[in-house]
């Protein structure tokens, strides 16, 4: 075995050039929201193709506003994914709708097609999706049913909702940015998507998130990125720098929040998105080591999508350990750690969670997610990883395996 490494999990990349834009900003007088978060915009809406972008303060707000802006409500039921961090399934609960959960796929991480058509009722109002890891989810066949199951979407509580002919689908691609689904990429492809730039996404602005929306004949998408901005900002119709032009009058328009992302946060979004592709693409190079490594282990279960349709963003390397139960998996981690690995488990299914099981939830409902969770270790997949790093960690990893 190498000499023992300190790796750790998801460490973000701050480059020179990162800090000389965030350092003009703050040097510039003006660091809140102003014209470095719509440059950003603008830079994203032509990465994504998306038709409009809003930024954020977090994914999480920007799910929250879609769902408040669509006016779901109590009474209302929105399907997600139990294995998903909580923030897909809380905002749910925060605009008082019902949360409902449909289970992964047999041995997958992603939503299951089928037992969303298993769930949807005439009370349902959207699908919350999550593309895991940096894969999409099979977005074709959930569209396929809910165009069968269209007759079920009853929805005329504002223009919004009506746009839709279907249940809408809104994306939580917080770990996808930058991942294709048949050459489109994430932001264009479900009806909303929700991007986050936490500090260990693949981009990151320490804090923050992007909403996208894509072209609707039949939705004003124009408005409603501007609700989502006003929402974000106390309901203010004049914002800070608005003022510096326009005067001191500004008008609320209803009672917001303060969801809004600064420009010093846009001003490195904007850096570290210029040199995303080759970003992606270091990813691409530590995940295919992994997959070399690991390849002819037995005991390894490893990540795989159609390379054919998906180009993943590789923001994750979940490996399953066969026949492994949680307290081995727990045991392999803590093994990693002793040779200076930090690992990490990509997620405990929410019914598991206090909140949920208080909610009336039980992972007896959901054998597949608790499945792929019992034995699922996440290995590290960052930029400031090298190769002999990966294979210093799986060496470990595979020797782990062995004693344990």
């Amino acid at each position: 075995m190498n000499k023992q490494k300190k790796i750790d999990f998801s460490p973000p990349l701050i480059t020179e050039e990162d800090i000389t834009e965030v350092v003009g900003v703050l040097r510039s007088g003006w660091i809140t929201t102003g014209p470095k978060v719509a440059a950003f915009e603008e830079a994203l809406k032509k990465y994504t193709n998306a038709q409009e972008v809003a930024v954020l303060g977090s994914a999480t707000s920007g799910l929250e506003l879609i769902l408040r802006i669509l006016n779901i409500k109590a009474g209302d039921e929105v399907i997600t994914t139990p294995y998903t961090f909580t923030a897909s399934a809380s905002v749910i609960s925060h605009v008082g709708a019902s949360i409902v959960f449909a289970d992964v796929d047999q041995d997958s991480f992603l939503i299951s097609s089928e037992d969303i058509a298993k769930k949807i009722t005439n009370r349902t109002k959207a699908i919350i999706t999550v593309d895991y890891g940096g894969t999409l989810c099979d977005y074709e066949a959930i569209q396929e049913i809910l165009r069968e199951k269209s007759d079920l979407y009853k929805s005329e509580s504002n223009s919004f909702a009506s746009a839709f002919k279907r249940i809408p689908i809104i994306a939580d691609s917080s770990h996808a940015f930058g991942a294709e689904l048949n050459g489109i990429k994430t932001g264009a492809i479900a009806d909303f998507t929700a991007f986050s730039f936490h500090a260990v996404k693949n981009l990151t602005t320490a804090e923050g998130g992007a909403v996208c929306l894509k072209s609707n004949s039949n939705l004003n998408i124009k408005e409603f990125r501007q609700l989502l901005k006003l929402y974000s900002l106390h309901g203010q119709n004049n914002d800070a720098f608005k003022k510096t032009s326009s005067g001191w009058q500004y008008d609320i328009l209803f009672p917001g929040y303060k969801f809004n992302m600064t420009d010093i946060q846009a001003a490195l979004g904007l850096s570290q998105l210029k040199r995303y592709k080759e970003t992606l693409k270091f990813r691409e190079t530590i995940f295919n080591r992994y997959l070399i490594n690991l390849k002819n282990n037995t005991n390894c279960i490893l990540p795989k999508f159609d390379i054919n349709k998906i180009k993943s963003a590789y923001h994750l390397f979940p490996v399953r350990v066969n026949g492994f139960n949680e307290d081995q998996r727990d045991r392999l981690i803590a093994y990693m750690k002793e040779q200076g690995i930090a690992t990490n488990v990509h997620f405990k299914p929410l019914p598991m969670m206090t909140a949920y099981r208080n909610l009336g939830f039980s992972i007896e409902d959901y054998p597949n997610a608790f499945k792929v969770y019992e034995n699922v270790i996440t290995l590290p997949v960052h930029q400031k990883l090298s190769l002999n790093d990966v294979d210093y960690i799986t060496d470990n990893f595979q020797q782990g395996i062995k004693d344990i």
